[in-house]
């Protein structure tokens, strides 16, 4: 039984995420069809760029929530370097630039001058946000290059470019995680950043380079995005940090760091996915919809503290010994 609850309780979002496809394709038989399939993926690109390396920060004991301003900032700037000279790799690393020092200025403030993370990082949300609406008076960036317009078109067979960067975002991140030593470490430092630390690990350094990571991947995000709407919107990446944090919380990785899986955030990400397309064919407000976001969030916090109490409670009733069984009276007489 302990066994069982250990399984259900690190697999619930798999089982959430099935009887959610379950209950919009008896709603809907549009649902279940390949190329709604593609749509859905194609709609989750972009927040799974963001949503793994994030995963990455919370797993080791913090977090970015600037990361949505920081794909609107590297949106505009790369576009406007693209109007300005026409071509699409100045644009891209003009993008890159932006989540280089973007991820720089937060890991600098929170690991190494130890500032608080949620403060820190809510106010580069609205540092970048309203960087980038002052840079374009808050009007949409649009006449890019053809070359780069095609990158949001583009496809390998039946599968979009967004969809195999993410696939290999993914491979990448579970490699990582599971068989580099920066995923041992990140485990390490969100379980116990002094014990980390006293084991040899770099906790300032490791913490630095996931802040860049993450802000880095944000940037490439609002520029596949660009790419994809064929504009630059300087709202584009705008709630992107809330979804990604669903994600992740949803995909079991435990919001006090030391814990999480990458199949999990892929399952969080699919869920946050089919959740909302499902809600876009049944036809509901996207007011409603935004709620229900929301309201996934708070569910998936409620879920984290419960998750994490109940494997704790499991695993030390497993690792308990039994106690011992007292000798009979009647042996004790006979020894």
């Amino acid at each position: 039984m302990n066994r069982l609850k250990i399984f259900v309780a690190q697999n619930s979002t798999f089982i959430a995420l099935l009887a959610l496809i379950a209950f919009f394709a008896a709603m809907n038989p549009r649902f279940l069809t390949f190329n709604n399939a593609q749509t859905i993926l194609l709609q989750i690109a972009e927040l799974g760029l963001i949503a793994l390396p994030l995963a990455f920060l919370v797993m080791s004991g913090t977090l970015d929530l600037s990361v949505g301003s920081v794909a609107s900032l590297a949106a505009i700037v790369s576009g406007g370097v693209m109007v300005g000279t026409g071509s699409a790799p100045l644009g891209f690393l003009a993008a890159i630039g932006v989540g280089l020092v973007a991820g720089a200025l937060n890991g600098l403030l929170v690991a190494y001058f130890k500032l608080n993370a949620l403060v820190i990082t809510l106010g580069f949300l609205s540092v970048w946000g309203g960087l980038a609406l002052f840079l374009t008076n808050g009007a949409t960036l649009t006449g890019f290059p053809s070359s780069f317009t095609a990158l949001g078109t583009m496809s390998f067979g039946p599968i979009s470019l967004q969809v195999i960067i993410l696939v290999l975002f993914t491979l990448g991140a579970w490699y990582l995680l599971n068989r580099l030593p920066l995923g041992r470490n990140v485990l390490a430092i969100g379980g116990n950043s002094r014990a980390a630390h006293l084991m040899g690990i770099n906790v300032q350094r490791t913490r630095f380079l996931l802040f860049v990571l993450t802000s880095v991947a944000a940037a490439l995000s609002g520029v596949l995005l660009a790419a994809k709407l064929h504009s630059a919107p300087p709202t584009v990446g705008t709630g992107m940090e809330i979804q990604a944090l669903t994600v992740v919380l949803l995909g079991g990785v435990a919001l006090e760091g030391g814990a999480g899986r990458i199949s999990g955030v892929i399952a969080g990400l699919l869920f946050v996915g089919v959740l909302r397309n499902g809600l876009v064919i049944m036809g509901v407000s996207q007011f409603l919809q935004t709620i229900l976001i929301g309201a996934t969030l708070v569910v998936a916090v409620m879920l984290d503290g419960s998750v994490q109490r109940l494997l704790k409670r499991t695993w030390s009733n497993l690792a308990v010994p039994a106690k011992p069984s007292e000798p009979s009276p009647a042996a004790s007489t006979a020894a």
